[in-house]
């Protein structure tokens, strides 16, 4: 019992087949399960696809979908040692360890934190609308009355998730607003 007190339980990332994230958390979850010492002693705690939730637009309707936030990647919580090392690569569907050269590397508990979204400000926030434009940028606008224009990003308004966009209508430009759900970059 006191082997168990003295154990450092870090997380890791692992590179996995690109789609195959949850399809290798629930192996590991299951040799979790499978190992025979108390759940207190086990090497390996637990597995995890980091996710967020991000707005989207379908069929004219804006959505809230869970996108992966660290895509091919899943985080284990684990003691690093042999028999852990070798109990996760032999999982199917995982590449590699993430770290330098043959060394796997721990994540810094900061780093955990912002992918889990445990950080104060996220939890705070809700949902984070991540809008990927900048101001000058040429834009194509792929929903609403507007759609298949092409405009000119004037202004980006994260907090209502809203971009201006300048458009030429019958020869003069004109600023709309729209969601940027709405636009694709050119």
């Amino acid at each position: 019992m006191s082997g168990a007190i003295d154990m450092e339980y870090k997380f890791f990332a692992v590179q996995t087949t690109s789609g195959h994230e949850n399809k290798v958390r629930g192996l590991i979850e299951r040799k979790i399960a499978e190992d025979p010492r108390p759940e207190e002693e086990r090497l390996i705690r637990q597995a995890l696809v980091p996710t967020q939730e991000m707005a989207e637009i379908k069929n004219g309707k804006k959505v809230t979908v869970e996108r992966k936030t660290f895509p091919s990647y899943v985080l284990v919580e684990m003691v690093m040692n042999q028999e852990t090392m070798h109990a996760i690569n032999s999982v199917q569907g995982v590449i590699k360890f993430v770290g330098k050269g043959w060394e796997p590397q721990a994540l810094r508990p900061a780093e955990v934190n912002r992918l889990l979204g445990v950080e104060d400000e996220t939890a705070k926030a809700g949902p984070v609308d991540d809008i990927p434009f900048l101001v000058g940028q040429v834009v194509e606008i792929t929903e609403g009355p507007f759609s298949d224009f092409n405009g000119t990003v004037e202004e980006v308004m994260p907090d209502k998730g809203k971009v201006r966009v300048s458009v030429s209508l019958f020869g003069r430009p004109t600023t709309v607003e729209l969601d940027y759900l709405q636009l694709k970059g050119q």
